[in-house]
């Protein structure tokens, strides 16, 4: 799982700017690049952060090693110049962003990459893809925790995308709300709380579906989960209880109509004593059909392909922008910076300068708007601001453990209007509006 050097998780054209600008003598001006999304996926109301963690890790490992630049140079990609300034590369500069699991909107500054353009560019790739993957898991897994109320959610998605994505599926989702996962690799990477019995291959391995309960709560014990849709349901519930006792665990329902079958496995569980066996559901629940079941007699819901694939949306859209860089080369940090923009058709502009962003207040104390700008920061709005430093020269300085993540996307969540976790589509939840425009820093 890991990987000796992040450095060659990018796009040649990195490698290409970075050659030119050594050439032309402008790849050490002072440069300042932001990430940000210029909508939300169609629907949604809000956003989530998810993934910083993994960018930090990701910028502290983005060398280039013998192996890598020799690849560079067989491959004749760069000249000998970018080769020796490649061999020499680790990253100076400061980042700034919003905190994982935080809640972004169109045009939130996530993060802001500062140092010389040569050492930014090249991050460019590596820092989207970690975000873009991560931040639409995490924001499905948000819908999806709000839609099951105080009924926890199980992370078992691993068999429906890479091996590797399925490792940072299950860390977004438990920022997003998820209480575990099936996926012992995110276990053992992140401490992420794992579970896990049986699926149906287990019950068809058995003569009979007796046989294989016995063999299940002999080996894991009677507060085990027993699979209980192999055959006919009934049976199987009536078989568990006879097995486990009243002291069983759960049962799972993984087929069917899941409302219904619910209801009907409730009864038939209370009528045989066994009243506090819970009852989990799994297959191809995404967040309407888990508030779909929220008058069901479930206790847990065990989610899969919509969650690692965004439900609908496996990307947050998110760009890396050039938004000011340096007047000129010679005074170096001291130069002025100067505001840069892209500006083409089909909304596909982008707001220079370099921002900050605070998200304004109403008078019951939710979020009303979040507002993004340059220059000053108004009195008002200096102790609501949003990015918190993350690396200083080069230098790692907020790391975390991942449940502070998981607590801040909570409360973030919980400060945003009520109409933020309603599924029907709409708007973002709040506005965003700009200050300052067009103002250098």
């Amino acid at each position: 799982m890991d990987v000796p050097s992040t450095a060659l998780f990018t796009d040649q054209y990195e490698l290409t700017m970075l050659r030119a600008a050594l050439k032309a003598g402008t790849a050490g001006r002072r440069s300042v690049f932001e990430v940000f999304t210029r909508r939300l996926p169609d629907g949604r109301r809000y956003g989530v952060v998810a993934g910083t963690g993994r960018v930090l890790d990701a910028v502290e490992n983005f060398r280039f090693d013998p192996g890598v630049l020799r690849f560079l140079r067989e491959k004749d990609i760069v000249d000998g110049q970018t080769l020796d300034w490649l061999a020499e590369y680790r990253f100076g500069g400061d980042i700034w962003g919003y905190p994982e699991g935080e809640v972004y909107f169109p045009g939130s500054p996530i993060m802001r990459v500062e140092g010389t353009f040569g050492e930014c560019v090249l991050l460019e790739t590596v820092i989207l893809s970690i975000l873009n993957h991560d931040s639409a898991i995490a924001a499905a897994a948000s819908r999806m925790s709000s839609a099951a109320g105080d009924r926890p959610l199980i992370e078992m998605g691993a068999r429906r995308t890479h091996e590797l994505a399925a490792v940072a599926a299950a860390r977004s989702a438990y920022v997003g709300g998820f209480a575990t996962t099936s996926d012992l690799a995110a276990g053992f990477r992140y401490n992420i709380p794992t579970v896990g019995t049986s699926a149906h291959a287990f019950t068809l391995l058995h003569d009979n579906e007796r046989d294989a309960f016995r063999a299940q709560v002999e080996a894991l014990g009677r507060d085990t989960t027993l699979l209980v849709d192999t055959y006919d349901v009934a049976a199987a519930v009536r078989t568990a209880v006879e097995i486990a006792g009243p002291e069983l665990g759960a049962v799972r329902i993984d087929s069917g109509d899941l409302l219904l079958v619910a209801h009907r496995v409730r009864q038939q569980l209370d009528e045989l004593g066994a009243t506090d066996t819970k009852i989990v559901v799994t297959s191809d629940l995404d967040e309407y059909a888990i508030a779909s079941l929220a008058a069901a007699p479930v206790d847990a819901y065990g989610v899969g392909t919509q969650l690692v694939t965004g439900s609908g949306h496996p990307t947050a859209s998110m760009v890396y922008k050039l938004v000011a860089r340096a007047e000129s080369d010679s005074a170096g940090e001291a130069a002025p910076l100067v505001p840069v923009a892209k500006k083409s058709s089909g909304g596909k502009t982008s707001v220079g300068g370099r921002k900050w962003a605070a998200r304004r207040l109403d008078s019951y104390g939710y979020a009303e708007a979040e507002v993004v700008g340059t220059g000053p920061v108004p009195d008002d709005l200096a102790d609501r601001q949003l990015l918190v430093e993350l690396v200083k020269g080069g230098e790692v300085v907020a790391r975390e453990p991942l449940d502070a993540a998981r607590d801040r996307h909570a409360a973030a969540r919980a400060g945003l209007p009520l109409s933020a976790t309603q599924l029907s589509r709409g708007e973002p939840v709040i506005p965003t509006e700009y200050a300052h425009e067009g103002s250098g820093s």
